[in-house]
């Protein structure tokens, strides 16, 4: 019988190091994938925006500015310059008459789809140079970090699917 000896103090701390890193190296990676992915790429926070609509499809600003913790003169601005880019379009509320809708349009969907084809294709890569075993300690992990996400986080940082076995990639 093996006795798995208490975490190091320092674990947490480097496991967030690790993440961190991992994360500016993927943003690099995503500027990347983005510029191929379309002539017409949108900046961090309206990708945001985007993803939040994909997730929430028919919210209203206030509601979206909560789910960013935005401002709603940001929100709307934000809005405004993904509208007359034709990813998101603005919709009677059938509610109320004083209230509207955000959707993402046809090209707002493509344009997600794609870069997130891009992103899983770029991540594949990777992952197919992974040993089995370290391959099989990424889902653990990641699968470990998405549960303690679900249980603490906000809904907004919510992936909409369950991670995928990626240890026989």
């Amino acid at each position: 019988m093996t006795i798995n000896p208490a975490p190091s103090p320092r674990e947490p701390q480097q496991a967030a190091e690790a993440a961190r890193e991992l994360i500016e190296l993927l943003e690099v990676l995503w500027e990347r994938g983005r510029d191929m992915v379309s002539a017409t790429p949108v900046s961090a926070s309206q990708l945001r925006v985007l993803y939040s609509l994909d997730r929430e499809e028919g919210i209203s600003l206030r509601t979206l500015g909560d789910l960013l913790g935005s401002a709603p003169p940001s929100v709307s601005r934000m809005c405004d310059r993904l509208e007359a880019l034709g990813f998101v379009q603005r919709l009677p509320s059938p509610v109320s008459r004083r209230q509207l809708e955000l959707h993402l349009t046809v090209h707002g969907k493509t344009y997600l789809r794609e870069l997130r084809a891009q992103r899983e294709k770029a991540l594949l890569a990777v992952i197919a140079d992974m040993s089995p075993t370290s391959r099989k300690a990424l889902l653990r992990g990641l699968t470990g970090f998405h549960e303690a996400l679900e249980q603490s986080g906000p809904s907004a940082s919510r992936p909409r699917t369950p991670l995928k076995d990626v240890s026989s990639a």
